[in-house]
């Protein structure tokens, strides 16, 4: 999580990701760590970023790869960034971390389901407060990781 300059966590927005990986990701197969001295190059990059910024349009949150990995479909880095004002929520870092970790709208999911199908949980295109990961998305991130 970002912690100097303009776009550092405040300690709130710090809590809500902790609590949001805690409760919602750390019950699946992924393997989670904290890293307290991230690296931002070379082979040991960390895979996750999270910062407070602007993002385009009417979105409160968006996920962007920073560089694609040598393998097809992978990314060597996640950057999450949410606007600030309030924005790091736990339905929205819930969402932004799905994206982050392989997870899509329904409308480009298999089989595909609409945006708001309560079955895409967190990963609904709106998304409420605290909406939770879901069942689902906990069975699609087990069966890839």
């Amino acid at each position: 999580m970002d912690s100097g300059g303009g776009n550092a966590l405040e300690d709130e927005d710090k809590r809500v990701v902790r609590d949001v990986v805690a409760s919602e990701y750390a019950p699946t197969d992924l393997a989670l760590s904290y890293d307290s001295t991230p690296s931002w190059t070379g082979d040991s990059e960390t895979d996750i970023y999270y910062s407070e910024a602007s993002v385009p349009g009417s979105a409160e949150g968006i996920t962007f790869c920073n560089a694609v990995a040598p393998h097809a479909y992978r990314c060597d880095q996640q950057y999450v960034r949410i606007e600030g004002g309030g924005h790091y929520t736990p339905g929205v870092t819930c969402h932004e971390t799905g994206h982050a970790v392989g997870l899509l709208h329904g409308d480009r999911s298999y089989p595909k389901v609409g945006r708001q199908d309560n079955r895409l949980g967190c990963m609904k295109k709106t998304v409420d407060f605290a909406q939770p990961l879901g069942s689902n998305q906990k069975s699609n991130i087990n069966s890839v990781y």
